[in-house]
């Protein structure tokens, strides 16, 4: 039985490898959504996970490696199984700018003005979300996401009643 608190990867992972170079985050964005639509997640949780995963990325790009075109991002896309959930687990790793995980955080959202709102979004879309630093540098992001309890009996059999499932 798998533990909530600590999911367990039910099928092998893919990793990616992307320069810090903003144009090949529409790569990764795809990637992204077709693994969650192989996961069983609805459109609309899918839009999420793409933005939330665009997000960090871009944060990445942005504040770890100040915008040098030369760096490297890491991405690994994991399924994972909690309590009969489907999820997708993302961990993306750099070698850029280390920064206090208690540091990152969200600018006011009354503060009404374009940007700064990617760690919202990420808070927000995501079940766990995890920020480390890198022992060598760098950081490690690790971002949870579980269907819904509903969506996930419904993806397993369609046309059985919950009950039977």
């Amino acid at each position: 039985m798998n533990n909530p608190a600590n999911p367990r990867p039910v099928r092998p992972c893919v990793r990616l490898v992307m320069p810090t170079i903003p144009r090949y985050l529409a790569v990764v964005r795809a990637a992204v959504g077709c693994m969650a639509g192989q996961e069983g997640f609805a459109a609309e949780t899918i839009d999420k996970l793409v933005l939330a995963t665009d997000e960090a990325l871009a944060n990445v790009i942005k504040h770890g490696y100040q915008a040098a075109p030369d760096g490297e991002i890491q991405m690994i896309l994991r399924p994972l199984s909690a309590a009969g959930r489907p999820g997708l687990d993302i961990v993306i790793l750099d070698r850029g700018k280390s920064v206090d995980p208690v540091a990152i955080h969200s600018r006011a959202l009354e503060d009404v003005r374009p940007g700064g709102l990617g760690v919202h979004i990420i808070r927000s879309v995501m079940d766990r979300v995890q920020y480390r630093q890198r022992s060598g540098g760098g950081m490690l992001l690790r971002m949870v996401k579980y269907a819904p309890a509903a969506a996930a009996n419904a993806s397993l059999a369609p046309g059985v009643p919950a009950a039977a499932k």
